[in-house]
């Protein structure tokens, strides 16, 4: 897998950075973060035809995207959309989503994230043409034995439901 990173500038006094302030190569295409700040980050996408992003989610973001050039076949949920330029979509944090160019040309998307974290750790895969799909980590989402396990070990008293 082909994929390189550049940093470009530095955060302002506030913490806002402006100006392509990093760039990344996938296997789909690239994306240039924009700008980001406090609760929101700004990329630029380009995906290439014939291309398409994981069926993918996130914990702690939600996203807007809007298409500037091309035709994009959207995934979201369980609906199929096609967006074309200066049409837009939002994808509510947890949803499954994808981005897929079934054309000829680039497709070129801005997205803008909002929430809590912003890391590009924060995806959980479940599909991905390209072998990205890694098995569920214990460290990332805990079993109920290792919950059970921890507790005993902190002697931590069992939480219980009342109402039921």
């Amino acid at each position: 897998m082909t994929r390189s990173r550049m940093k470009l500038s530095q955060p302002d006094s506030e913490g806002t950075r402006s100006h392509p302030i990093e760039f990344e190569v996938r296997p789909w295409g690239s994306f240039s973060t924009l700008e980001e700040g406090p609760g929101y980050k700004i990329k630029r996408l380009v995906v290439q035809p014939g291309c398409r992003l994981s069926l993918q989610k996130h914990r702690h973001r939600a996203e807007h995207w809007v298409v500037v050039a091309g035709t994009a076949t959207v995934i979201k949920g369980n609906r199929r959309l096609t967006l074309r330029g200066r049409q837009c979509t939002v994808i509510p944090r947890q949803a499954w989503h994808r981005i897929e160019n079934r054309g000829r040309e680039p497709v070129v998307i801005i997205e803008v994230q909002h929430g809590a974290y912003l890391g590009e750790d924060d995806i959980i895969r479940k599909q991905d043409d390209y072998g990205r799909i890694e098995p569920r980590a214990a460290s990332r989402e805990p079993s109920r034995r290792s919950k059970k396990a921890t507790r005993a070990a902190s002697r931590e008293p069992r939480k219980r439901r009342i109402g039921k």
